[in-house]
C-alpha cells in the first residue's frame, strides 16, 4: 500500500505542482493576464494539436478494432451526471432551463486538455495515449452539441444560426484538426522523420508543462466567486459520481484493461473551462460554473489520487 501511494504521489505531484506554480506566478503578479492568454492560446492552438498528431500518427491501434464498450461506459456516465446536474439545478436551486443546462454541462464536461492529457500520459504513458486522444476526438463535439441543442431548444425550436456557428467552431477547432491530421497520417502510413520529426518532438514536449502552468494562471482568473451550493453539487457529480458510474460499467463491458482505466481517470477529471465559457455565452450560471471549475480542480488532486488507488495505478 505504501509503495503504491508513493507511486501515485510521483504521478500526481508534478502535475499539480505545475498548476500550483502557475497559480502562484499569477497571484504574485510575476506573470500577468496577457501571459495567461498567450500561453493558453499556444497550448490549445499549437502544442497540444502537434502532440496529438504525433501520437496518433505513430500509435499502435488495437488489432481487434474499436472497443465499443469503452465509448458506452464513458458517455453513459457523462449523460447521467449531465441529467443529474440539470435536475439538481431545477429541483434544489430553482434555476431556469438554460441555467440548468449549464449546470448539467459543467457536471459532465471534463478538463481534457489542461489536466486530462498531462495526468493520463504521466500515469499510463504511450499505451494510454490512443484511448485518451480518441476519446478527446469526440468528447468535446458530443458534449457541446448536446448542451447547445438543449439550450437553443429552450424556446420554440432550435436556432439554425447557433448550430451552424457551433459546427464551424468544431470543424476548425485546433485540437480536432490535430486529431484529423493524425488519423489521416495513420491511415496512409505516414510518420514524420528527420528535421520535421525533431521539430514536432520539441513542440510536443512543451505541451504538457505549458498546459499545466496555463491552467494555474487561469484558476487565478476564475476564482471561487460564490454560488457554493450548486458548485459543490457539480463538483461531487464530476469527481465522484461520473467516474464511479464509468468504473462500474468498465468492469462489465468488454475493453482492454488500459482503455478501461483511461476511461475512469478521464471521467474523474475536474470540470473544464469550456463550461464557464458556455455560461458566459448564454449569460446564465456564470458564477456557479466558474466556482465549480476552480473547486473541482483543487479537489481533484485528492480525488484523482483515490481513483488511482482504486484502479491499482502506481
Amino acid at each position: 500500500m505504501l509503495a503504491q501511494l508513493s507511486a501515485i504521489a510521483y504521478i500526481v505531484a508534478p502535475v499539480f505542482g505545475l498548476i500550483g506554480l502557475g497559480y502562484v506566478a499569477s497571484l504574485s503578479g510575476h506573470l500577468r493576464e496577457r501571459a495567461a492568454d498567450g500561453l493558453s492560446e499556444y497550448v490549445f492552438g499549437l502544442a497540444v494539436p502537434v502532440l496529438i498528431f504525433k501520437t496518433l500518427a505513430e500509435a499502435q491501434l488495437p488489432a481487434e478494432g474499436q472497443p465499443w464498450g469503452y465509448w458506452i461506459a464513458y458517455f453513459t456516465g457523462a449523460f447521467i451526471v449531465f441529467a443529474l446536474g440539470m435536475t439538481a439545478a431545477k429541483r434544489l436551486f430553482g434555476r431556469d432551463h438554460v441555467e440548468s443546462v449549464i449546470h448539467g454541462f459543467t457536471s459532465g464536461q471534463a478538463n481534457t486538455v489542461f489536466v486530462g492529457v498531462p495526468l493520463i500520459l504521466q500515469a499510463f504513458g504511450p499505451e494510454g495515449a490512443v484511448p485518451l486522444f480518441l476519446l478527446i476526438a469526440i468528447h468535446l463535439p458530443v458534449m457541446m452539441v448536446v448542451a447547445t441543442v438543449l439550450t437553443e431548444g429552450a424556446s420554440v425550436g432550435f436556432s439554425l444560426k447557433g448550430l451552424s456557428k457551433l459546427g464551424r467552431m468544431l470543424a476548425f477547432n485546433p485540437i480536432l484538426l490535430g486529431i484529423y491530421a493524425g488519423a489521416i497520417a495513420k491511415i496512409v502510413g505516414y510518420a514524420p522523420a528527420g528535421v520535421l520529426k525533431q521539430t514536432l518532438d520539441m513542440l510536443a514536449a512543451s505541451a504538457v508543462p505549458c498546459a499545466l502552468v496555463s491552467l494555474g494562471l487561469a484558476l487565478h482568473r476564475y476564482p471561487i466567486r460564490g454560488d457554493l451550493g450548486p458548485a459543490v453539487v457539480i463538483t461531487a457529480l464530476k469527481l465522484v459520481v461520473h467516474p464511479g458510474i464509468v468504473y462500474g460499467l468498465t468492469r462489465v463491458l468488454p475493453m482492454p484493461p488500459v482503455w478501461a482505466d483511461v476511461a475512469v481517470v478521464f471521467a474523474a477529471m475536474p470540470s473544464g473551462v469550456n463550461a464557464y465559457l458556455l455560461a458566459q455565452r448564454y449569460k446564465a450560471g456564470v458564477t456557479a460554473s466558474a466556482s465549480a471549475v476552480s473547486l473541482s480542480t483543487a479537489l481533484s488532486l485528492f480525488t484523482v489520487s483515490v481513483w488511482f488507488l482504486i484502479l491499482g495505478v502506481g
